[in-house]
């Protein structure tokens, strides 16, 4: 997803935020969060049950037009072909069933047709617990924000430590994820990171200058999953 040279850059950013200030930066770029294995199967079932009776009621309304007066043996011949309507009401329920789930699991329809609020969710769900795992290293005293952003979910999430947010507020983390996500969106990931680590430092900066030689919990590269 990066190169090397995204790396070295991203690198120098975090590096020069973290050396102005006395919290960490740490960055995660993901392709995607999650499979959405549900999602498929969701689009399958809901096209199984809407188009399978409109196809099967078009059909017998076409049938009641075309014999506009029915004799009593055109009336049992006709509740035969009913029974045999039902019968392909449920082939044709299972047919639209298996053919929409196998077209919606190739992971570019499956992506398209992803709720954009359940990317939403799984990203920031994600996110939390990353941030809740790397900082556990840290003691409560020391600042830190986790820039997290999914490529193929195309969301970005930003988690602060409970300092930081109540000393900084919203500004320069919704313009921070801005800058992720206008960069994941122009295709240069890299720059959106670096804009902003640029950002989320000078906030830190501002807040919580260095005090002394700034001791590294977390690598300064981009951790890529």
């Amino acid at each position: 997803m990066l190169s090397r040279s995204d790396h070295a850059r991203i690198t120098e950013a975090i590096a020069e935020a973290k050396s102005k200030s006395a919290g960490e930066i740490f960055c995660v770029l993901t392709h995607e969060v999650s499979r959405y294995r549900e999602v498929p199967l969701a689009w399958a079932a809901i096209a199984a049950f809407v188009l399978a009776p409109l196809f099967t009621f078009a059909g017998l309304n076409w049938l009641a037009q075309a014999n506009p007066t029915w004799t009593d043996e055109s009336a049992r011949a006709t509740k035969g072909v009913i029974m045999g309507a039902l019968g392909s009401y449920t082939m044709l329920q299972a047919a639209i069933f298996v053919i929409v789930a196998l077209i919606a699991a190739q992971p570019a329809v499956r992506r398209l047709l992803t709720p954009r609020f359940l990317k939403r969710h799984r990203v920031r769900q994600v996110a939390r617990h990353h941030f809740a795992a790397s900082g556990a290293k840290l003691s409560h005293a020391e600042p830190h924000i986790l820039i997290y952003a999914s490529l193929g979910d195309r969301q970005v999430e930003l988690v602060a430590h409970k300092s930081i947010h109540d000393a900084v507020g919203d500004g320069p983390w919704n313009a921070a994820v801005q800058a992720v996500a206008e960069g994941m969106k122009e295709k240069k990931p890299a720059e959106g990171f670096i804009r902003a680590i640029k950002i989320c430092g000078e906030a830190l900066a501002a807040h919580f200058p260095a005090n002394g030689p700034h001791q590294n919990f977390f690598p300064d590269d981009i951790l890529e999953t």
